[in-house]
């Protein structure tokens, strides 16, 4: 009777344990809210920036070119060097043009001289005609002649003003301050005024432009924002460079002018930016790329990109924590970002909570716990390095 009974409570007690263990594995297994992190989305001013490619360009080229025909005599610079504005850069032959203006001085003594004694006759028949002593016609012959020799030494002057110009023109100089280039012609070469190719080159590249090629569709729609009010811009607007290794140009240049013509080959616009140039780092001809600031957005909703996800139709979408700490999806009207951001101008409202952490395996009306997203601390489930795990044992 005693065994039986001990049976029996053994048997109770093995049911009872065994509820118990059924009870406490549906406790565990429960489903709980997710922890995610989120951020509130609000209005804030926004300055929109684009990045487009472009050229440098020279402030100033000027092709250095004779003027007279000669010979080359010397070439008065070093190639490559920077030269000032009238610095001699090569000299040609004067001697034929030093003749040219011993003949026209010679001939401006002739007409000089040949003056009085026709002023002297026409002032002597003047007196004659009075008494009716010559015909009145050679008295007007003789202020003829007289007016003629007077024009005769103001054509003399004006040749041999033209021929001491041809003869400072054989040292030929710098039109402009800059770096010239290489020479084309050496000494000996034989030149003319009339020759199509340039002697040499120089380039003023301090300052230096940069020309910018944008889609003119872009200009006419940056065009109407800023008309409607949408965009805010500052009339000198700051433009920064990237060179042709990754690099940061390190001044800042200003954009200048719009080219008021559209290439119908391509269809965009020249936009043309001033920048400082003081250790010629930028040469003409480099390719860079440039940052345009477009204006500046008052009210604008910045969702970090890692929370924006595609849809199979291709459209944004984010998740947002909705009425009560649910998910709810929500599709996105944006078309350009600003550094990790996406610029959000449809499908949210100033204080919605849009899910950036842990909204991989959600799905729409899950309840989930929400808390503040912080972008620098460290996602959940992340191990520790091996020489933290180590640290940490110690």
């Amino acid at each position: 009777m005693v065994s039986k009974r001990l049976m029996r409570g053994v048997l109770a007690s093995s049911a009872l344990l065994a509820l118990t263990a059924c009870g406490g594995g549906q406790q565990q297994q429960a489903p709980q809210a997710p922890p995610v992190g989120y951020v509130v989305v609000r209005e804030q001013p926004v300055t929109l920036t684009t990045e487009l490619p472009g050229r440098t360009t020279a402030f100033e080229t000027s092709e250095v070119r004779p003027q007279v025909n000669g010979l080359v005599l010397e070439r008065l610079f070093v190639e490559g060097d920077v030269v000032h504005k009238g610095q001699p850069l090569y000299r040609i032959d004067p001697a034929p043009y030093e003749a040219q203006v011993a003949s026209a001085r010679a001939a401006l003594t002739r007409a000089r001289s040949s003056i009085a004694s026709s002023a002297a006759l026409a002032r002597r028949y003047g007196e004659l005609v009075k008494i009716n002593a010559i015909a009145r016609q050679e008295y007007e012959n003789a202020q003829t002649t007289a007016a003629q020799a007077q024009a005769d030494v103001a054509a003399q002057q004006a040749a041999l003003r033209t021929a001491q110009i041809d003869l400072a023109r054989t040292t030929i100089r710098a039109p402009i301050t800059g770096r010239i280039g290489r020479s084309l012609f050496t000494t000996g070469a034989l030149v003319s005024a009339s020759q199509a190719n340039a002697l040499a080159t120089i380039q003023r590249i301090d300052p230096v432009y940069v020309d910018i090629q944008e889609s003119s569709a872009d200009l006419l729609k940056l065009r109407q924002q800023i008309l409607s009010g949408r965009l805010t811009r500052d009339g000198n607007a700051h433009v920064k460079l990237k060179l042709e290794d990754g690099s940061e140009y390190g001044a800042q240049g200003t954009m200048r002018f719009a080219d008021v013509t559209v290439d119908p080959t391509t269809g965009s616009q020249v936009i043309r930016a001033l920048f400082p140039n003081p250790n010629g780092l930028l040469l003409p001809g480099m390719f860079v790329r440039a940052s345009l600031v477009e204006g500046t957005q008052a009210k604008a909703m910045l969702v970090p990109q890692r929370a924006v996800s595609r849809d199979e139709k291709g459209q944004p979408t984010v998740l947002v924590i909705g009425a009560g700490n649910k998910v709810e999806p929500r599709t996105l009207v944006s078309n350009r970002t600003d550094g990790d951001n996406w610029i959000v101008t449809g499908g949210l409202k100033p204080g919605d909570k849009v899910i950036v952490e842990g909204a991989m395996m959600l799905r729409p009306g899950m309840p989930v716990q929400g808390s503040p997203w912080n972008p620098n601390a460290k996602p959940a489930g992340e191990q520790p390095k091996p020489g933290q795990a180590k640290t940490q044992a110690k």
